[in-house]
């Protein structure tokens, strides 16, 4: 696999996205017995049974471990229902040639160096009518040699490429505002100036908007580095699943939480509409400077838009390949994912009467993971305290679920490393376990913890 600073070309092989077949039959059983067989092993208490004799013994059975069981009850019928969902999602008819809509492609960029010249000649290349394609390309202030390379790619495309240069680094919020402004398109995409996207990604994003309840659009999120290191791998397949299952179901009831900043598409007179307030968003009296694909996602649901996923959409990003800059991503997403959320509990009453009940089941059993996990996490150390076997079966069990879990990864691609999905629970759990209470401490912060 190319590094971040080599060319596109002969980088990418872009997958084909596969049609159900036989294969796919067989797995939907295999995950619907996996499931069976959790629910099975639940029942016989073969999990909790050792919490629940400590917690008996100490008499704190009706402050954690119920709770917890009820909780963990609650979770697993969620993924069902989940599952169920993610059985019925299919990707939208992409748009044609003839009748794709003008869309406005804006790229922001700040000291991304060489990789930016990589994502204009995707977008450049992809395969829509140049008469109705924009492309813009923003320089937030960069103080490398990222504007050389924005001139470059945009002088081998011609007139194509529209750029603009801000005097000094002010954010991504406003790099991408000035490209708003400057957009004519009917249809506006985002796309990270560290990421490249796939020939049909552009027509795919824009089919769904034939329908005038869309407003949001999310396209699928792939590894660009996927081959440099353990954790470029594990992320692979995390971002397989959150893409792949989490937002594909999130689809079938039109609300979608968070359209990535790294491919989006949005209708763009709902992106204008709600802009100013977008640019000046502020939490608990903080302006923020951080999150801002989800909370313009959040912002165009409360116009009563919908929100989909396009799994034929694709684009490959750049990952971090070190624990550092792996927890600064996900202290950043975090952070963001506290804010919206208490933004969309607002949001959610705007949404119709099936779609609103499904998201509220979903966000409910969703955050209190938070709080009741905390809590478990205590009661098993006292566990291991009096039963050091009681380690042991944790990680037997973890292995169990989170195999169960990756599953979902063979329906997109079929590989071996599914593996790497099992092996990022262990990672998270015992090394990012302190980055959502940081997180939560810290919302208030507005550092963006680049690369």
């Amino acid at each position: 696999m190319a590094t971040r600073d080599q060319p596109l070309s002969g980088a990418i092989d872009f997958p084909r996205v596969s049609n159900p077949d036989g294969w796919d039959l067989i797995l939907r059983w295999v995950i619907l017995l996996g499931l069976a067989a959790l629910a099975a092993i639940g029942l016989h208490d073969q999990i909790f049974s050792p919490l629940a004799k400590v917690a008996e013994s100490h008499g704190i059975s009706s402050m954690i471990y119920r709770p917890s069981i009820l909780w963990f009850s609650m979770g697993f019928l969620l993924v069902v229902f989940r599952t169920f969902l993610w059985f019925r999602y299919r990707p939208h008819p992409h748009a044609s040639i003839d009748d794709a809509p003008r869309m406005t492609v804006i790229i922001p960029a700040y000291n991304e160096g060489a990789m930016v010249g990589n994502a204009i000649h995707s977008v450049a290349a992809a395969h829509y009518d140049p008469r109705r394609l924009e492309i813009i390309v923003v320089d937030d202030g960069s103080t490398d040699d990222t504007w050389g390379h924005i001139r470059k790619a945009a002088a081998v495309h011609g007139g194509r490429v529209k750029t603009i240069r801000l005097d000094r680094n002010q954010g991504k919020r406003a790099a991408l505002a000035a490209g708003f402004r400057l957009g004519n398109g009917e249809i506006f995409v985002t796309v990270d100036s560290d990421s490249v996207v796939s020939p049909q990604s552009l027509l795919a994003l824009a089919g769904p908007f034939g329908n005038g309840r869309v407003g949001v659009v999310a396209g699928k999120v792939q590894v660009y580095n996927r081959r440099q290191g353990l954790i470029p791998r594990m992320l692979h397949v995390r971002f397989t699943l959150s893409f792949d299952f989490l937002r594909a179901y999130q689809s079938t009831f039109g609300t979608v939480y968070c359209s990535p900043g790294a491919l989006s598409a949005y209708r763009a007179s709902a992106v204008l509409a709600v802009m100013d307030k977008w640019l000046t968003q502020k939490f608990l009296g903080a302006e923020v400077a951080t999150g801002e694909d989800r909370a313009l996602t959040n912002d165009i649901m409360r116009l009563g838009y919908d929100s989909l996923y396009q799994q034929d959409a694709q684009v490959f990003t750049v990952v971090p390949d070190n624990y550092r800059k792996l927890c600064r991503m996900f202290l950043r997403w975090d952070r963001s994912y506290i804010r919206e959320e208490v933004r969309f509990a607002a949001i959610v009453w705007k949404r119709p009467p099936l779609p609103r009940a499904i998201a509220l089941f979903d966000q409910v059993i969703t955050n209190l993971r938070f709080p009741i996990l905390s809590g478990a996490m205590l009661l098993l150390a006292i566990a291991v305290f009096y039963d050091p076997l009681t380690l042991p079966r944790l990680l037997v069990s973890m292995g169990l679920i989170s195999f169960i879990y990756s599953l979902y990864y063979l329906r997109s691609e079929r590989s071996f490393d599914i593996v790497y999905g099992v092996l990022f629970e262990y990672f998270a759990f015992f090394s990012m376990f302190w980055i959502f209470p940081w997180a939560l401490l810290t919302v208030r912060s507005k550092g963006w913890l680049t690369r």
